[in-house]
């Protein structure tokens, strides 16, 4: 009985399923030690940020209690994209029986790519931090601005004044500057610096910085304040993909911050082309990445 087109199809795809989910599995996700990833179910998602109430006032005696209004203050919202990538083997590659050699080079480098741009496009929201415009969140700014407004009029930084290289004293008072961030009525707000995120070049001066239990650089018997006392609880983390070699971000514990949303996830499919007779494989996923609350960070393009 021959050996149908069809049937060659069902033989061959099991191996190159086996093959990219292998390699893809391998590749470190760095965008998980930056966000959350939550499901979709729809085209986009959109999250609204509330502005809450303002402080208390006191009442005297005999006077009417004041009435206070909770407003919308800004919406954030993630548009969904959809990534694909295929190749194809040719009819006589497969009768010459190179598929072992060919399609698992290409499957490999196909996994590669996919993962590639995945990194990439979670990178490029930190990458673009300090550029307004189409890069700007639900505020109109850019993620890390000196001056994001709030609906009472006033401002919040999550920028130093004067950026700085990553050192002692920049981490400590980005550190301070957190701890003081207030909500959009601008009430106080306990919020504290999470995790160091850094370029790969900055990553010596970070383990010098975070796990040293004494001052760095100094002949002084001092210990280090920011091990000391816990700040930074997550460490440090480096993404290869960020491109600015100085810069340096503060992730915080705030609620809603870095999302990544997963509208259908890797699928990989095989096919057999008539006109042809090559065998096609596709890898296909699609997916957001972005931020809601720009209080989720603390960031500087050093100086």
């Amino acid at each position: 009985m021959a050996i149908s087109r069809a049937q060659l199809a069902k033989e061959l795809e099991p191996g190159l399923n086996a093959l990219f989910g292998m390699e893809y599995g391998r590749y470190e996700n760095q965008h998980a030690e930056i966000y959350t990833t939550e499901a979709s179910d729809r085209a986009f998602e959109e999250e609204v940020m509330l502005s809450g109430f303002g402080a208390a006032p006191t009442k005297s005696e005999g006077s009417a209690i004041s009435f206070d209004n909770a407003n919308e203050a800004f919406t954030a919202r993630y548009n969904h994209e959809t990534v694909a990538l295929a190749f194809s083997i040719t009819e006589e590659a497969i009768e010459d029986n190179l598929y072992d050699r060919l399609g698992s080079r290409y499957t490999r480098a196909l996994a590669r790519s996919m993962a590639h741009t995945k990194q990439v496009k979670a990178a490029d929201v930190l990458n673009n931090a300090f550029t307004a415009g189409a890069s700007a969140g639900g505020d109109g700014v850019s993620l890390c601005s000196t001056a994001h407004p709030l609906t009472n009029g006033g401002t919040f930084a999550n920028r130093p004044g004067t950026d700085a290289d990553l050192n002692e004293t920049s981490l400590e008072d980005a550190l301070i500057s957190i701890a003081g961030f207030v909500d959009e009525r601008g009430l106080r707000i306990a919020l504290r610096g999470t995790k160091l995120i850094i370029p790969r070049q900055l990553q010596f001066v970070a383990e010098r910085l975070m796990v040293s239990n004494l001052r760095v650089g100094t002949a002084d018997n001092d210990i280090n304040a920011i091990r000391s006392m816990g700040m930074l609880p997550s460490g440090y983390a480096v993404n290869d993909f960020l491109v600015d070699t100085d810069a340096f971000f503060i992730l915080t514990d705030t609620p809603r911050g870095f999302l990544h949303f997963e509208r259908s996830p890797l699928n990989t499919q095989m096919e057999a082309d008539f006109d042809t007779g090559n065998m096609r494989f596709k890898a296909r996923e699609r997916y957001s990445f972005g931020f809601s609350d720009p209080r989720c960070v603390f960031g500087t393009t050093g100086a």
